[in-house]
């Protein structure tokens, strides 16, 4: 649920509000300065425990009765306007993991863009400095130096 359009909620503050984010939607579309947003879930992995079956109506019976797996990490990174979509799942979410992310949009799905505007919430994984954890420092500078960072506001993303 969105939260009461509040003063803070709305205005441009040093860590992004929702002007600032709509703003940012109304860009036009250009190729070369992609917005792109990212967000992630946790999800519970489970395998089912037996096999459903027909009955001789026709009707298909199901058991609901499931196995745990796990639990998993998926990263969304969407861009709206250029219809492109890309998921990423992880067994955690750190900030090594997002930064692990963030290298392959800048290097490998956004290679040729210029700038890239990233919008995403204003999570305390989302460290720039796990960047500089994951790869050498001139690499992780280049990968920064690509991205316009726009933070949502809280409950706003």
């Amino acid at each position: 649920m969105i939260p009461e359009a509040s003063a803070e909620f709305v205005s441009v503050r040093r860590c992004g509000q929702m002007e600032e984010v709509l703003d940012v939607y109304q860009r036009p579309y250009d190729p070369l300065r992609p917005v792109i947003c990212l967000d992630e879930a946790r999800r519970q992995l489970v395998s089912e425990t037996r096999q459903g079956f027909m009955d001789k109506n026709g009707v298909q019976c199901i058991d609901y009765e499931y196995k745990r797996e796990g639990v998993v990490e998926v990263f969304m990174v969407a861009e709206p306007l250029g219809g492109r979509r890309e998921v990423v799942v992880t067994d955690s979410h750190n900030s090594q993991e997002w930064a692990k992310v963030i290298g392959r949009l800048v290097e490998e799905w956004y290679a040729n863009a210029e700038r890239i505007t990233l919008v995403q919430d204003n999570l305390s994984a989302h460290r720039k400095a796990a960047l500089y954890e994951v790869f050498e420092p001139k690499r992780a500078r280049a990968i920064l130096s690509k991205i316009e960072f726009v933070y949502t506001p809280k409950h706003g993303s």
